[in-house]
């Protein structure tokens, strides 16, 4: 098992989670982290840092295309092992509704 970061992190980008990762296994983008799969070692600590409720376990129903995504960006985006400051719309765009349609050109299981 491991977890995923979500499309609720897009245009938020809130950075608690990566101080309490034991193992350094976020990786940034422009616009929002993910976590790589085969790096997480399950420990769940970052899913209650999350302000915007972005991180889930990938046992839940629906999240292997997140799971494909945070895999490919977390191969070539790069680490991020201090918090930062949120994006500056974050608090409007949480809980936002179609994000990854609005905020990131690729959707999960497209694209190479």
């Amino acid at each position: 098992m491991t977890y995923v970061v979500i499309d609720n992190c897009i245009a938020c980008k809130y950075t608690d989670c990566v101080e309490v990762c034991p193992v350094d296994c976020f990786y940034e983008g422009e616009n929002f982290l993910v976590i790589h799969p085969d790096e997480c070692i399950d420990c769940g600590v970052c899913e209650p840092e999350c302000p915007a409720d972005a991180i889930r376990p990938d046992t839940e129903p629906g999240l292997e295309s997140w799971v494909e995504l945070n895999r490919k960006y977390a191969e070539v985006w790069p680490v991020i092992t201090q918090r930062r400051e949120p994006l500056p719309d974050a608090p409007d765009r949480d809980g936002e509704a179609d994000k990854l349609s609005k905020y990131f050109s690729e959707k999960p299981g497209e694209g190479s």
